[in-house]
């Protein structure tokens, strides 16, 4: 039997928070959510828990349901230890700031030894820097173009990449994910 909902919430809203199965977010950045649509499925494919729900349902001809709001999986997933070297990881590493001066603008990424240098693409080598810094720098070794990182580069471990991301809270948050969800303070709606 196929059932089709009618969503009775405008497309794309109500989104669930996904917990882990210890009630930890998977991540905090992005934060780890899902659309409302793939939240009723999990919880028809019974891969999920309902921990909180909205106000809002759905229906088909012969189910009706309130949206998840929060939901936590009932398989524990271990987190990775450690994180995938991309250019969004370097860029939350070093809270989206340029190492060079603090500026939070059109981002790239800079090796501290150039390429033409011998330095190598890995995190001990690479920071996130604004375009103007990095071309500025181009593939001189700090201690000639007198620019040195704010903050050496170092291989994070995911509990610094969710610090970091704590830092950053979505433009949304619903109130029923705040147990949840560890901002600080001055930084929830």
């Amino acid at each position: 039997m196929t059932i089709h909902f009618q969503p009775v919430v405008p497309h794309g809203a109500c989104p669930a928070l996904v917990l882990n199965a210890d009630y930890r977010p998977l991540s905090y950045y992005p934060l780890s959510l899902w659309s409302w649509q793939d939240a009723i499925k999990a919880v028809f494919l019974d891969r999920v828990n309902i921990v909180s729900e909205y106000d809002t349902t759905v229906r088909s001809p012969s189910f009706e349901m309130r949206i998840p709001s929060v939901v936590s999986l009932k398989t524990y997933i271990k987190p990775q230890r450690q994180p995938a070297f991309t250019r969004f990881n370097v860029f939350l590493r070093d809270r989206f700031t340029c190492q060079y001066c603090g500026s939070r603008d059109d981002l790239t990424f800079d090796h501290v030894i150039p390429r033409s240098k011998g330095g190598l693409t890995t995190w001990d080598n690479v920071v996130a820097a604004c375009s103007p810094c990095n071309l500025r720098k181009a593939d001189q070794l700090p201690v000639v173009a007198h620019m040195f990182p704010q903050h050496m580069p170092f291989q994070p471990d995911i509990q610094d990449l969710h610090q970091n991301g704590r830092l950053f809270p979505p433009n949304y948050l619903h109130e029923s994910w705040m147990d949840y969800l560890y901002w600080d303070s001055e930084l929830e709606p």
